[in-house]
């Protein structure tokens, strides 16, 4: 599967750490650096792509969203 920079480190971050739930404001931080200043949405949509590339290979996606709070895997 083809990964983004930014796609595979979200990736191991969620996998290092499965079960914990993570907040977008945390994600983003931690993928994007603490001097990004762009929309917390963007890791919306990285997640959504990600669920897209695992689907598309017919790999069950274990990124799960924690409504009111983030995601979690």
């Amino acid at each position: 599967m083809h990964l983004t920079p930014k796609e595979f480190d979200l990736l191991v971050l969620m996998s290092q750490n499965a079960g914990q739930v993570f907040t977008r404001e945390f994600l983003l931080e931690e993928v994007w650096g603490v001097d990004y200043f762009g929309n917390l949405r963007i890791v919306d949509t990285l997640i959504k792509r990600l669920r897209e590339k695992f689907k598309s290979l017919n790999i069950p996606s274990n990124i799960n969203t924690v409504w009111g709070v983030g995601y979690n895997e």
